[in-house]
């Protein structure tokens, strides 16, 4: 018997008390089964309550089965996600009925079909047009506020752009302080479901393009250019999924064989090339709704243009040389949330056909 505890005897029944024994100590020496089994002949006279608790109690610990690492820590409060994990998550579950919504191409009639065969960009290769077919599902998703998974991607789009170490609500005001419209972010998912999340997520996962989110997001809090970060975030994704749709991206896809990482360079290049024309022009909320218009039209006239934009910049900012701010101090005195703001972006709107 290990040291620290001492089994006191009662003399007058000469039965084993035990008083203090931990239940690993019992399972360590083997007392228990030698009191609740024959040995050498020897057969306890009495059972106390205590060895028939502790019987129980070594019952249980043998039917106890540990979980696996991957899935105990993957509903782990508190721990982020990262975009891979999120996307292998979509890849998984049953997304049959959300796929029936979907239109993976714009119908066209007449001169707009000839026109769009004759000169509009190639179509997408065969191989690649599931992995597209999955980036529209999941714009069909909306959020769930009871799945793990959904509250963690939640949870960790918080955590990178606050610096917060702590979980916080799925529902309250702290969300309006991240551009969401009000305390619920799944009422601003309209027109891009939880691909708008997604993108979110990639920005602020991916270091390659973290402290362009970061600075992003402090121009979003400048107290004259102030702008809802997370909304305007929503209507950059509904631009992609547009421009997917359109086959504007095809070209790209093909050349590159993948559809969700052009999909996400061409979001976060939009995004920048966005934030760039909100800060050298002098954009204010009141623009919004023009900003969005021409950012649609340039996005799916030269998404190139924008990708080259973008893998440039992340090339300079990754050796110091570039910052999307500048000298610029963007976090003046704090921006009031947007609850009283009227923005009107292109999620609003009705996708249309040609």
């Amino acid at each position: 018997m290990s040291a620290g505890y001492s089994p006191s005897y009662d003399n007058d029944k000469s039965v084993l008390a035990f008083r203090g024994i931990p239940i690993s100590e019992l399972k360590n020496h083997g007392i228990l089964q030698a009191l609740t089994t024959e040995a050498n002949e020897w057969e306890p006279r009495v059972v106390s309550t205590e060895v028939v608790r502790a019987q129980e109690e070594w019952e249980a610990v043998d039917t106890i089965q540990p979980e696996t690492g991957s899935q105990a820590n993957s509903e782990q409060p508190g721990q982020l996600i990262s975009f891979s994990e999120a996307l292998q998550y979509f890849q998984t579950v049953d997304l049959s009925s959300f796929k029936k919504r979907i239109q993976p191409t714009i119908r066209r009639t007449g001169l707009a079909a000839l026109r769009h065969y004759l000169f509009g960009p190639p179509k997408l290769h065969q191989g690649l047009r599931e992995e597209r077919d999955l980036v529209l599902t999941i714009a069909q998703c909306g959020l769930d506020s009871q799945d793990p998974v959904h509250g963690r991607v939640l949870q960790t789009i918080y955590k990178k752009l606050t610096g917060s170490k702590f979980d916080c609500a799925l529902h309250g005001d702290h969300w309006e302080d991240l551009g969401f419209q009000g305390a619920n972010p799944a009422t601003d998912l309209r027109g891009a479901g939880f691909l708008a999340l997604l993108h979110l997520l990639y920005l602020v996962m991916d270091s390659k393009t973290l402290l362009m989110a970061q600075e992003i997001f402090r121009l979003s809090r400048h107290h004259i250019q102030q702008f809802p970060f997370c909304l305007m975030s929503v209507n950059i994704t509904h631009i992609a999924i547009q421009a997917l749709r359109e086959e504007c991206l095809s070209r790209e896809c093909n050349r590159q064989q993948k559809v969700i990482p052009v999909v996400n360079s061409f979001y976060a290049a939009t995004f920048l090339h966005l934030a760039h024309v909100w800060r050298t022009q002098r954009k204010t909320i009141s623009d919004s709704s023009f900003v969005l218009k021409d950012l649609e039209v340039l996005a799916k006239k030269s998404p190139r243009r924008l990708l080259k934009t973008l893998e440039l910049y992340l090339a300079r900012v990754s050796k110091g040389q570039a910052s999307l701010l500048g000298a610029q101090k963007c976090c003046g005195p704090e921006a009031p949330p947007f609850k009283d703001l009227t923005f009107t972006g292109k999620s609003d709107l009705q996708p249309h056909s040609s």
